[in-house]
């Protein structure tokens, strides 16, 4: 008889925020990334680096891979649980595990590869996004484009020359990159939904970083595209839990 497999352990690095309104109908950051990421009889267990929870040094080891959320926060800011991020990166790199970064998270990964941060010339980019994916990526199975919701104003700019760029936008030059087999940056969100995205596009407009006449057209115009999600959430997982 054939070993039972081990259940698999995951991280979710939380670098955002959770509103009273995600944490009731999506049960938060957690609820909707393990909503697309978990399967049975796996763990995964939510470290809030935001507020200064990392997982302990002793624990790492045992775990298969980790997330890295989104945030309103600048990946290119230096508070001090940023840098305690990226040292975490680099500790995760070295042990060769899986991080799957996703927006903040995606940029956080570029900076630790010695990336260059910032904002994009290009201002504010939300809503559905047409993502090409470059013929000669190592995901040779992608089609030609996903799409996918987008809610950014800072873009990774350039990467070390051992990053595999995947995908581009008409906005943003860098939208998914590969380092090695253990690291994938994707700048969109592929956990979203449109309820999640109108809240996101909401809180901007509550904290003024965008204005009402915009946020109101990104709803109406991301309201009639539906975003591949299912595709995405494919990928992710390829990446995340490859076959043994």
């Amino acid at each position: 008889m054939l070993e039972r497999e081990r259940k698999r352990r995951y991280g979710l690095l939380m670098c955002g925020e959770d509103s009273e309104y995600l944490l009731k109908r999506h049960g938060g950051c957690y609820g909707f990334f393990t909503t697309m990421l978990a399967e049975e009889g796996e763990t995964w267990d939510l470290y809030k680096v935001v507020c200064g929870e990392f997982p302990e040094n002793d624990d790492v080891p045992f775990y298969d891979g980790f997330v890295i959320t989104g945030s309103c926060h600048d990946a290119h800011a230096n508070h001090p649980w940023i840098l305690q991020l990226l040292t975490l990166v680099h500790t995760l790199d070295s042990l060769n595990k899986k991080i799957l970064g996703i927006c903040f998270g995606h940029q956080i990964l570029g900076r630790a590869l010695g990336g260059k941060v910032g904002r994009s010339a290009s201002g504010w980019d939300i809503g559905v996004t047409s993502i090409n994916f470059l013929p000669s990526s190592s995901f040779s199975s992608l089609p030609s484009n996903l799409s996918l919701f987008e809610c950014h104003r800072d873009e990774v700019r350039d990467l070390p020359a051992k990053a595999e760029v995947i995908g581009w936008s008409e906005k943003t030059g860098i939208e998914m990159f590969r380092y090695g087999d253990n690291m994938l940056g994707i700048q969109g969100h592929p956990e979203f939904n449109i309820d999640i995205f109108f809240h996101f596009v909401d809180r901007l407009l509550h904290r003024n970083f965008i204005q009402e006449p915009y946020a109101t057209d990104v709803k109406v115009k991301a309201a009639l595209w539906e975003p591949d999600s299912e595709a995405w959430k494919t990928l992710c997982l390829s990446f995340l839990k490859p076959q043994l």
